[in-house]
């Protein structure tokens, strides 16, 4: 049934990279702390970089969990199912990192995201994931579920922000600086864009 694997590639890269949508869990270290787990969608905001490294766009949201558990203590799984198609479920648990705008390496991250448009969605970061264990198993029990196109309301909403709006619009929001238990979560003031 399950299967652990050397890296990403072949069969498991074109698995991961034609699904429309994936899960990120991260948690702090506390043990009573909040375990966050998020689905990521958006076609062309998730990247192979290599067999052991994987990134996707981290956009503006409601609070900034994932960054703050992976400033802590960078701990992460990413999970794909086959909602279609031949059942699988791939599990990336790794080491992650938030690279902001304002980091040197932002701009070579995003030249492997071509069909998105940084200033359109409130980009926040890159998560850059380093895979310490891949794994599949069967997803026998995952349901078929057709999938019909990617929302277009979070590029609409954010495509009208510049750095400085989207700075105090991230200000007023409860849990962005810092995590549901405290953490720190993103940098504010937004530092500015390298791009």
């Amino acid at each position: 049934m399950g299967k652990t694997h050397e890296g990403i590639d072949g069969r498991l890269r074109s698995f991961i990279e034609a699904q429309p949508v994936f899960f990120t869990a991260t948690a702090p270290l506390s043990a009573d702390g909040t375990v966050n787990l998020s689905p990521k969608g958006l076609k062309g905001s998730f990247a192979v970089l290599d067999e052991h490294t994987v990134a996707y766009l981290d956009f503006a949201g409601s609070n900034a969990e994932t960054i703050a558990h992976l400033r802590e203590n960078g701990r992460i799984t990413l999970m794909w199912c086959a909602f279609q198609g031949p059942p699988n479920i791939v599990r990336v648990h790794g080491r992650g990192e938030p690279v902001f705008r304002d980091d040197a390496r932002f701009a070579e991250l995003l030249a492997h995201f071509p069909d998105i448009d940084p200033t359109r969605h409130g980009l926040r970061a890159v998560i850059v994931v380093t895979a310490e264990l891949v794994r599949d198993t069967c997803g026998y029990a995952v349901p078929y579920m057709a999938y019909e196109a990617d929302r277009d309301l979070h590029g609409r909403r954010f495509a009208r922000e510049d750095d400085a709006s989207l700075s105090a619009y991230f200000t007023k929001k409860e849990h962005i600086a810092t995590s549901l238990d405290g953490l720190p979560g993103l940098p504010l003031p937004l530092p500015p864009s390298t791009v």
